[in-house]
């Protein structure tokens, strides 16, 4: 849409901006997130996006916009996007590559996942300003007697597991997360099998979180 209130014989009148100016969350070096909006370029219209640097691994996290559509596009590296259908209740993984694009319907809750280093995307979203609504503040801003009642859960648990997220996440998983990993016990570990490799066998897969899709 055109921006008909804008006077382009203003001497404030912006065509051109440096993303670098406006990062709307970094994480580290290799994982951060720059802003595009109407505040920064008053031409835009009814336009904006997100330059995201992603590391294998990393995720923006499970979140919804609740004002726009969201069209993911590759430019470098891969990701999956993943999305939850309201209306069907599935939840789908789309893996991509460099050229593709995943579309993410207005108010659709979803996520995407880095599956190789110095990926790329930009997110390109049908609002001046895009809003955006975080899972990590839904988890530690909703009471944990809620969760608790709501879904007949353990409140004390509740509480210990949601105790970690103290603040926005946006890029997961937190630089100081120290998770520990399952170990498998000793019989679990007797019946581990390692088939022996040659060089056709396909590179292991791991899934993706979610309906458990793989990705390579």
């Amino acid at each position: 849409m055109a921006v008909s209130y804008m006077d382009f014989t203003s001497p404030n009148v912006q065509f051109t901006y440096d993303l670098k100016n406006n990062p709307f969350f970094k994480k580290d070096e290799n994982n951060y997130i720059l802003d595009l909006s109407v505040n920064q370029l008053n031409t835009l219209g009814n336009v904006s996006m997100l330059d995201i640097f992603l590391s294998n691994g990393n995720i923006v996290e499970p979140h919804y916009h609740q004002n726009a559509s969201e069209l993911v596009y590759v430019i470098s590296g891969s990701a999956t996007v993943s999305i939850l259908n309201p209306f069907t209740k599935e939840l789908r993984n789309y893996p991509i590559q460099p050229g593709q694009v995943a579309n993410v319907p207005q108010g659709w809750w979803h996520y995407e996942i880095a599956t190789s280093d110095n990926t790329h995307l930009l997110a390109i979203f049908d609002a001046p300003v895009p809003e955006f609504i975080a899972g990590s503040d839904i988890l530690r801003l909703t009471p944990a007697n809620i969760w608790a009642d709501t879904y007949c859960l353990d409140e004390a648990k509740v509480k210990e597991t949601f105790a970690p997220i103290t603040k926005t996440v946006v890029i997961g998983p937190p630089s100081d997360c120290k998770q520990p990993q399952p170990q498998p016990t000793q019989t679990q570990a007797a019946n581990i099998v390692t088939p022996p490799m040659s060089s056709n066998t396909p590179p292991p897969t791991r899934q993706v979180i979610g309906n458990g899709l793989n990705y390579r």
